[in-house]
């Protein structure tokens, strides 16, 4: 067998758990090695120095395993992580980070904005979301408004249980799909129970139909 190099052996590593983990691997300045999920992307690339307030950071001055919640104010996007330290003959060499979505915490609803104000829809209510003119719509049974929230805010915020990004302008709710179509222009159609056609797009349809076992 050919000897893998390291970028080989991280790749396989890192298709093992790309629907839901990023990978990341650090020396102790800056990340050498990044692979994005389909759930969390931090955005970083290879030559991005280590920022302070990371479990990158934290396990490079600390020498120790991090495991922990990062809020938004790093990336622009919450989430978990885990970094483990490594070391070469005793010294200290990087980092490798396993990064999860930020789940749900204590929340249940979306709060939508109205033509009269504003509306708490409870997650098992909302249809779908989409983003259309730089806004994020939710449409529920029987009301439609906006949130300031984007649609990678979302995939953080909605039980990983129901809603499941199927295109880059939609997330919907599964327990509201009556039926999923193939289609010529995208991978499949889903319609819905309140009538609408939403398109899965080629990039999601893997994870799509992983999630809903088909």
């Amino acid at each position: 067998m050919e000897r893998l190099t390291l970028g080989s052996l991280l790749n396989v590593i890192g298709e093992l758990f790309s629907d839901e983990i990023s990978i990341a691997v650090s020396n102790k300045n800056e990340y050498i090695y990044y692979r994005p999920s389909k759930r969390v992307d931090l955005k970083i690339r290879p030559g991005d120095v280590i920022k302070e307030g990371t479990i990158a950071y934290k396990a490079l001055i600390t020498g120790q395993k991090v495991s922990e919640f990062i809020n938004r104010d790093v990336y622009g996007v919450p989430y978990h992580g885990m970094a483990v330290p490594f070391h070469h003959e005793g010294n200290l060499e990087g980092s490798v980070l396993a990064i999860y979505p930020a789940l749900t915490e204590g929340k249940s609803v979306v709060t939508v904005k109205t033509q009269d104000g504003w509306k708490p829809i409870p997650f098992d209510d909302v249809k779908y979301l989409e983003v259309n003119d730089r806004k994020t719509h939710v449409v529920a049974a029987g009301v439609l408004g906006t949130n300031k929230n984007s649609l990678q805010d979302f995939e953080y915020m909605l039980p990983r249980e129901s809603f499941v990004r199927c295109h880059r302008s939609f997330i919907v709710n599964v327990n509201h799909i009556d039926e999923v179509y193939p289609d010529t222009h995208s991978t499949f159609v889903l319609s819905m129970n309140n009538g609408e056609r939403i398109p899965v797009s080629q990039s999601y349809s893997s994870y799509f139909r992983k999630l809903l076992g088909f």
